[in-house]
């Protein structure tokens, strides 16, 4: 395999934290990486470093000579006065300066963002990741390096993304949460863990095998350390002050023993063990509920009521209403008609996207959790103080000192976590959680939704924690429909794939079935003239017969071979480039197959006519 990429014994550092040391891993041609760590840990620190953005310490990062790196940032810097396509066309190759707009448009409508012309500041976060992702593969790199790609995204895209990345031969190294991401499109994961990297040649669900044989191993060795430790600890005690050269070797030995035992293999997670208040069995009740902003239709004439420990995802589209819905529920914004009734007991916990932006980043992380509650309670026989509170949340006695300002996306997504459940609600609405959290605080976060004693509604485009978390599903499919699907996302993504193939069967034989009531299709053509048989009806001359019978033959195979055009270029497995070719191929062949259809109409209308 070539070399992508070589890091040599890197380096980084914040004041006295080190975010590793001496870090050494390749990355080669054909590899698709997935990195892991807690938050906190340096992950996007590492991918700048690499990308060129941010300094390091010491060591070496050296890419291939000649090779096309694309770096998708977590939060792409965008200038908000050019537009969508020009941003988007920018990304070109030196090639594909002049093709480089029609890519670019052939790409963004691939990603359904039609308004091409549109400046970047009226972007939705999703849009804006969207453009941003159109934008590196315009470059057409040889190696993608993607921070957190499915945050902000719709699943629809996801999946297209997943699909696309599995199938290009391109170089990959990224940080996501995502695991059913990881488990589809890595076939390497590297950890990195208490400042060093560990790879394992496999998807996600091999490295949690080889991780917790790892972590087996590392513990042996590590209680063989301290064994042989206390042994030369006594040793140590019992030699007069003055040793002897001999004895030197092993009073080194002593004091690397005493570093290796200072290892701490204790996996530091998230306790979430804060109960909810009592909830009664009257939830809500919604009647007849319509909602519409001008002509957009969010709710029309929905009811529907919510039972005790009930847990719902909801997905859709971006656009299909999904936020504004919350919004109703929480009494943020009005229905048009209709209403909801909420039960007396119900106490909400909102984790929102704008909740974030709620922080006064000049305070402390400790002082912003004193002013909501000195004293936390966790259950009925259990209160904590704010600081031991915080540190369940691993917000360290030092962490807690640190101004707002001064925290990761990940550390920000923890703290406002806390603040959330430090109030004990028994309805909980999360509006995509899993955005920056780390996957040791999402698997955290499962469990204690799934025990949870109190209700879930859950917006997310995480497939595995909808999956892990909902009974059921509202689908929100744009015009105010509202589907209530029983079941989890895996099983309705599997529902909506047996649907659409069962619909594109039936569209089919309908057509058919139209083709033949008209008599245009050559088979039906052939098949009556065969049938009949009467000489006087093959007036045609040698030469017209002889182009009729090709293009009986051709259309056909014309008609497959666009079907078959069709398929691929919505399947999410072409490259630009490859969308742009095709593109251009599809018009090639929908002329082709209009010019034979009428030249064929032509010949059997003379046919017929001399009959």
């Amino acid at each position: 395999m070539e070399s992508y990429l070589q890091i040599e014994k890197l380096t980084k550092s914040y004041g006295d934290r080190i975010l590793f040391e001496d870090l050494t891993l390749g990355v080669f041609q054909g590899d698709k990486i997935g990195i892991i760590a807690p938050n906190g840990a340096g992950k996007t620190t590492f991918l700048n470093i690499i990308a060129g953005k941010e300094d390091y310490d010491s060591g070496n990062v050296v890419f291939r000579n000649g090779i096309r790196v694309g770096y998708l940032e977590q939060l792409p810097p965008m200038d908000s006065d050019m537009s969508v396509l020009e941003y988007t066309a920018s990304g070109a190759t030196e090639e594909d300066q002049w093709t480089g707009p029609d890519l670019a448009r052939q790409l963004l409508y691939q990603f359904r963002i039609t308004d091409v012309d549109a400046p970047l500041r009226q972007l939705s976060g999703g849009q804006a990741k969207r453009v941003a992702l159109a934008k590196v593969l315009m470059g057409k790199p040889d190696m993608l390096i993607l921070d957190e790609p499915t945050n902000h995204l719709d699943i629809w895209m996801i999946e297209w993304l997943e699909n696309y990345l599995t199938r290009q031969k391109t170089t990959l190294l990224m940080v996501t949460h995502d695991r059913y991401f990881l488990d589809n499109v890595c076939n390497r994961i590297i950890e990195i863990d208490r400042g060093q990297a560990y790879s394992y040649q496999g998807n996600y669900d091999y490295y949690l095998q080889k991780r917790e044989e790892r972590m087996e191993n590392m513990s042996a060795e590590l209680a063989k350390v301290k064994n042989l430790l206390r042994t030369e600890r006594e040793w140590m005690r019992r030699q007069p002050q003055a040793r002897g050269s001999k004895a030197k070797y092993r009073i080194d030995n002593f004091h690397q023993l005493e570093e290796k035992s200072r290892v701490d293999l204790r996996s530091r997670d998230v306790a979430l063990n804060v109960k909810s208040s009592y909830i009664g069995s009257k939830i809500f009740e919604a009647r007849d509920v319509k909602k519409s902003f001008g002509d957009k239709k969010i709710l029309n004439g929905w009811s529907y009521d919510f039972a005790r420990y009930e847990k719902v995802g909801i997905v859709g589209d971006n656009g299909a209403g999904k936020s504004t819905f919350i919004k109703l529920l929480l009494g943020e914004l009005q229905p048009d008609s209709g209403s909801f009734d909420i039960g007396e007991t119900v106490r909400w916990g909102y984790y929102s996207q704008e909740g974030m932006t709620g922080f006064d980043e000049r305070k402390k992380v400790i002082d912003a959790v004193r002013e909501i509650a000195e004293v936390v309670r966790i259950d009925d026989k259990t209160t904590l103080t704010a600081s031991a509170f915080l540190s369940q949340f691993l917000f360290t006695p030092q962490t807690q000192q640190k101004y707002i300002a001064k925290l990761s996306g990940g550390e920000r997504r923890r703290l406002y976590l806390a603040t959330v459940l430090m109030r004990n609600p028994n309805f909980l609405i999360l509006d995509e959680p899993t955005n920056d959290l780390d996957i040791m605080t999402l698997a955290v976060l499962e469990d204690y939704l799934v025990n949870f004693k109190g209700c879930v509604i859950v917006v997310s485009h995480d497939r595995f924690f909808l999956d892990r978390i909902v009974d059921h599903l509202f689908v929100f499919k744009g015009d105010g429909e509202v589907r209530d699907f029983p079941g989890d996302y895996s099983t309705y993504r599997h529902c909506v794939a047996e649907e659409e193939k069962e619909r594109k069967e039936q569209e089919r034989l309908i057509k058919e079935a139209e083709e033949r009531k008209k008599g245009n299709t050559p088979e039906t053509v052939t098949g009556s003239a065969s049938r009949r048989q009467t000489p006087a009806k093959v007036k045609l001359s040698f030469k017209e017969k002889k182009e009729k019978e090709e293009l009986e033959k051709l259309l056909p195979e014309l008609e497959k071979e666009k079907s078959e055009l069709e398929t691929r270029m919505s399947s999410g497995e072409m490259s630009p480039q490859e969308i742009v070719e095709a593109g251009e191929k599809m018009s090639q062949l929908i002329d082709k197959i209009d010019e034979g259809e009428m030249r064929l109409l032509e010949l059997m209308e003379k046919e017929e006519g001399n009959a």
